[in-house]
């Protein structure tokens, strides 16, 4: 049996194909694996290998969105034509599924067209454009599977659709990883700095400001009414994810404070990201942090829903450079903005 590799632009000329896959994400090398395709396979677009974040898909759209599990670390894609007048999606689906539990992928979240949400998944998941890879709104099926690989987690998109004589796939490959080691500094000596933990150094506990000073939150609100909107200053995501960390921030407390007393005045929290990543899956990001900071302010201080909406603009928006570091923490943010016009 002829062996077709992805990297290749050939396709053996055999029923059975097979596109090897041996990616290298990050410092940690993926086991590797081989996917068979059922007919001549020719790549369309990729492997492409960046630094980005995953949105992998954990349930079928609705209205307010679709759960996601956002993985951060190498993220790897690649689309393939497949020659196979007569075949199904489901035919193009069920061996690919099988060959990724086979090599030690669990499935996640499992569709097909109407099930996952028909147009708007298609629109909302990451796929590669026309013509590197085609989707028939009308027969598509997809896929989400993860494994373990060390103390990592590596996670698979698969798409799979096709035209009236071809097949359709894409495969999107993630593997989270910490990211580069950070490390904090400070100009002078103090008695209070806490010990080298790895590559960072430690603020002991007396010197750790809390996450916003109440000053400062209190005097930020009236930027609402001045400048129309404010930043909303010390937020935590955790490492990779979308949902708000537990624990009490006074610029929601403010931020909430003066939602209360002016009840007819409209927000609108706006997240933001840096320029890491791709458009679509920064902007799904940024309005899913939002939608968290919204369900906060609903649950912990009872504000009503219809004064707050959540919308995100992904890295459109900056208010710093994302050539440095700091500049792109600058730029990973919420923000609200008033919407009232009286």
């Amino acid at each position: 049996m002829t062996r077709h590799k992805a990297l290749s632009n050939g396709f053996a000329p055999r029923w059975l194909c097979r596109a090897v896959t041996c990616w290298l994400l990050g410092s940690s090398v993926a086991a590797a694996f081989t996917l068979e395709f059922p007919g001549p396979a020719t790549p369309t677009a990729g492997p492409t290998l960046t630094r980005d974040s995953y949105a992998m898909p954990t349930g079928a759209w609705r209205p307010e969105g679709f759960p996601t599990q956002i993985i951060d670390g190498m993220v790897e894609r690649a689309a393939w034509q497949v020659d196979t007048p007569g075949l199904s999606s489901l035919d193009l689906m069920q061996p690919l599924r099988a060959q990724l539990i086979a090599a030690g992928f669990e499935p996640v979240f499992e569709c097909e067209t109407m099930a996952c949400g028909g147009f708007d998944f298609r629109f909302a998941i990451d796929v590669l454009p026309e013509p590197q890879m085609h989707v028939d709104l009308g027969d598509f099926r997809f896929l989400s599977a993860k494994r373990k690989v060390a103390n990592d987690t590596e996670a698979v998109g698969l798409m799979v659709s096709r035209s009236a004589s071809k097949g359709f796939v894409q495969i999107t490959r993630a593997l989270a990883d910490a990211g580069p080691p950070l490390f904090a500094a400070t100009n002078g000596v103090g008695e209070n700095l806490g010990p080298l933990t790895g590559n960072s150094l430690i603020l002991a506990a007396p010197n750790q400001p809390p996450l916003l000073p109440e000053a400062e939150a209190m005097s930020d609100q009236s930027l609402l009414m001045t400048k129309g909107a404010m930043v909303l200053k010390g937020l935590d995501f955790g490492s990779g994810a979308a949902d708000l960390t537990e624990g009490r921030y006074e610029s929601l407390a403010a931020l909430a404070e003066w939602l209360k007393e002016n009840p007819d005045k409209t927000v609108a929290l706006v997240g933001h990201t840096d320029a890491s990543g791709g458009l679509d899956s920064n902007l799904l990001i940024s309005k899913r942090r939002a939608a968290s900071v919204r369900q906060r302010l609903i649950e912990s201080y009872g504000i009503p829903p219809a004064q707050i909406e959540a919308q995100g603009v992904g890295y459109l928006s900056p208010i710093a450079t994302n050539q440095t570091e700091e500049g792109r923490r600058i730029n990973r943010r919420v923000e609200a903005v008033l919407t009232s016009v009286q």
